[in-house]
Order: structure tokens, then sequence, then C-alpha cells
């Protein structure tokens, strides 16, 4: 799927591609007919022309109000709020899983809605001849202008951060995934290294150069015992990257993997 255009590529089903990792027996087909009949669900809800707004005013009334879909403040860090099964299932996600459906529900009803990650918050927007209309599926499909991201990306970080224009950009399919696969990983990287090392090799499916990611599949690697991979994957990241800030510290990884195989031996 991830071989393709990003044009080409099915969200939804790369998203429930992702899941069927977790859950080898996902029907997909069945999750892209249940999207479907959301689509159906909205398309009851306009007759005749519509406008933007319209049809915004749509989504959100058969999304969060008739299905009940909601962002999950309470368990933001579930590892189920980023397997579109499960946010499918349980309606209820983070920014990006809750975001993933609102673009795909408008996309069967031929409403454009495009992905856009700023930091911190994930949300969507149309972009319309009178302005970009920006929506904030994870509380409810609220509209947001340009003024209100900037002051929600400077409340979630505290100061730290200041919207710059390239934030409001629309994101890609790849980069949707890449960030859905980034959350999954922050979960798994410390508890659970197997499932953490799946979703790195994922992500460089993606995105098959990314340094850091060749090095943290290296770290994994050595973390649940493929010494030999480990050392082949951590010297690469040493070849691409010599200048790195944390050469030293992967090369003493090296080191000790070395040391441990001479023991083994």
């Amino acid at each position: 799927m991830v071989s393709r255009e990003d044009e080409q590529i099915d969200l939804a089903e790369a998203a429930l591609l992702i899941a069927a990792e977790e859950y080898p027996r996902l029907d997909v087909h069945s999750y892209l007919e249940r999207l479907d009949h959301f689509g159906d669900l909205v398309r009851e809800q306009t007759s005749g022309p519509s406008n933007a707004i319209d049809l915004i005013t749509a989504l959100n009334s058969t999304l969060f109000e008739r299905l009940g879909f909601h962002g999950n403040t309470e368990s933001y860090y579930d590892a189920r709020n980023s397997y579109l099964n499960e946010v499918i299932d349980r309606r209820t996600g983070i920014p990006i899983t809750v975001t993933l459906v609102y673009i795909e529900v408008a996309k069967r009803i031929g409403f454009p809605v495009k992905g856009v990650g700023l930091p911190f918050h994930f949300i969507a927007k149309h972009e319309d001849e009178s302005g970009d209309l920006f929506i904030d599926p994870f509380n409810k499909g609220r509209l947001l202008g340009a003024a209100a991201c900037a002051s929600l990306v400077s409340e979630m970080g505290n100061g730290a951060i200041e919207l710059q224009p390239h934030h409001l950009q629309a994101v890609t399919p790849k980069q949707i995934l890449t960030r859905m696969l980034s959350n999954l990983l922050g979960i798994y990287a410390t508890s659970d290294h197997r499932r953490a090392l799946a979703t790195v090799e994922r992500i460089l499916l993606i995105n098959p150069n990314s340094i850091s990611h060749i090095r943290d599949r290296g770290l994994l690697l050595g973390r649940v015992g493929e010494s030999a991979n480990a050392l082949l994957e951590l010297e690469r990241y040493l070849s691409l990257a010599p200048g790195a800030a944390d050469a030293d510290n992967v090369r003493e990884q090296i080191k000790s993997i070395k040391q441990t195989q001479a023991k083994l031996n």
C-alpha cells in the first residue's frame, strides 16, 4: 500500500492494515463498509445543494451526536486509540484517529477534507474559495480560525512553540500514517520492545531513509536479542550520520552488544 504515490493510497485501508498487525483476524472490508454506512447516514442529513458549513454541520451531527464519536480524554495513551478498528468500535480515539474517521466519512459524501498536523494536536481542514475552514474532530468538530489554532498550540505547548504558517498546511496520507505509527511507538518503546520494533519497521516501510528510525530499529533489535541484525543497523546508522549528537552513545551500544556476543560464544 505505502509503495504507491500518496494520491493512490486508501488512507482508511492503510490504517486498518496497521491495526491488522495487532488484530490478525481483522476483517478490513467490513470496517470499510462501516465507514460507507456512516457516509450514508450523513447523506441523509443533507437535501439539495449544500455549502461547506451545511456539510460540516451534517458530519458533526451524525458523527458526534448520533454515533457518539468523541475524543478520549480519560485514557489518552491507551494503544487502542491508535487502531482504527478500535476507534470505530469504541467511538473514541486520539486527535489523529478521530480526524481520520472524519476525513474518510467526508470523502464518502464527496466533501474534501484534509489532515493538518499541528504541534501537539491534529485537526482537519476544508480548503474553500472563501478561506480555509479548520475543524477539530477531537472536540466534536468545532470550527477554528487561524487565530484559534495559534491559541490552541500556545496553550498545549505552554507557550514553548508559536504557530507557523507551515503548521496549517495539509499533510499527506503517508505523513498521517507515520504520525499514527509514531504515537504507537511512543506507547510501546519502553514497555513492549517487540511491538515497538514492529512499529518502527512499518515506519521504515513508509520512510526507508529515516535515519532516526534506522537507529531505533537497531536499538530495539538489540533489546529483543537479535544481536547480529542490531549491529548491522547501528553501524549503518553511524555510517549515515557519523556526526550525530548520539553517535558516541550508539558506539557504546555496539560495544556492549559485541561484549555480550563474546560471552555467549
